[in-house]
């Protein structure tokens, strides 16, 4: 199919036509993802350059969107109720992530920010720690395939469970937010469960990847460099400011709805977009025992929330 379509104008325009379509009802998120999967393997991706600083803008401003859903009193129900499954999950990743990198003798750079990107939030722990510890690009693009790829997993297989174990919407907002990576992947999940889900699962992850900032410091304590700047997800504050002016400024109520639709949209575009970075021969460069390595944190962790969240 890709030597069939070789003008590239061409395949720009599908590409764009598939784009357009994810914002449409009728594509949820695991479909957007699975279609970006798919139209890179089928034509390639002729935006592959410009993508990822698109991903990051899309993402950061869909979830500020969906903050103008969300009353503060929810919001703080929702943060107090997953604060404490938090911290036991971020220390319980970063200690058993150091003994699994140990046992499968992997470079310490590259069990790190598995580890980090495991316990926090996926790639965008990834980013935060990678200038601090300083690794090469290949291990910070194989740290990477191997979130995206789990969270791709994750984002079909949770829904899947949370029916066949009748998680309530809060439960299952709550599983999300701790048990998957990625903040696409943890609200595409979510939104596809309900909208309730959605709240939940939003609120307590970017609660949780406030965490970036003392794993950050740690992190220089541990590789010994105090030269390093801390990437602080400033993006945070604005979702916080739009739970604000929508619990306290009634104008905004009249909005509200139409925002979280069109923040749901911009999520499955940035979900096709994601889907469309994951290409066959990026998965290729995946081993075995960094791979053992992330599943292994990625059942424990997944399986001790869920039975935190259920008993």
């Amino acid at each position: 199919m890709k030597d069939f379509i070789q003008n590239n104008a061409l395949r720009k325009i599908i590409f764009i036509i598939f784009a357009v379509f994810c914002l449409t009802p009728w594509v949820s998120s695991p479909i957007a993802l699975a279609s970006g999967f798919v139209l890179v393997v089928l034509i390639g991706n002729p935006f592959e350059k410009h993508l990822h600083q698109y991903i990051h803008l899309l993402l950061q401003v869909s979830i500020v969107g969906l903050g103008f859903g969300l009353k503060l009193d929810e919001a703080l129900q929702a943060g107090k109720s997953g604060f404490l499954l938090t911290v036991m999950s971020i220390i319980t990743v970063m200690v058993l992530g150091y003994f699994l990198g140990r046992v499968f003798k992997l470079e310490k750079k590259l069990s790190y920010l598995i580890s980090a990107g495991t316990a926090i939030c996926g790639g965008s722990a990834i980013a935060a720690v990678s200038p601090i510890i300083k690794p090469d690009s290949k291990e910070i693009s194989l740290g990477l395939a191997i979130i995206f790829t789990l969270n791709s997993i994750a984002l079909f297989i949770y829904p899947v469970i949370g029916h066949m174990l009748d998680l309530s919407q809060e439960q299952f907002g709550l599983w999300c937010a701790v048990g998957i990576h990625d903040t696409s992947s943890v609200v595409g999940a979510a939104g596809k469960y309900g909208f309730e889900a959605l709240k939940t699962a939003t609120t307590v992850k970017l609660a949780r990847a406030l965490w970036i900032i003392p794993v950050s410091v740690i992190t220089m304590f541990i590789f010994k460099n105090n030269k390093s700047k801390i990437k602080i997800p400033w993006f945070i504050g604005w979702f916080v400011l739009a739970i604000l002016l929508n619990t306290y400024f009634p104008v905004f109520e009249r909005f509200s709805s139409s925002v979280t639709s069109l923040a749901k949209s911009g999520l499955n575009l940035t979900l096709f977009f994601i889907g469309s970075t994951l290409s066959i021969q990026t998965l290729k460069t995946i081993g075995i025992k960094p791979l053992a390595m992330a599943v292994i944190l990625w059942i424990v962790i997944s399986i001790g929330s869920l039975l935190y969240i259920i008993f």
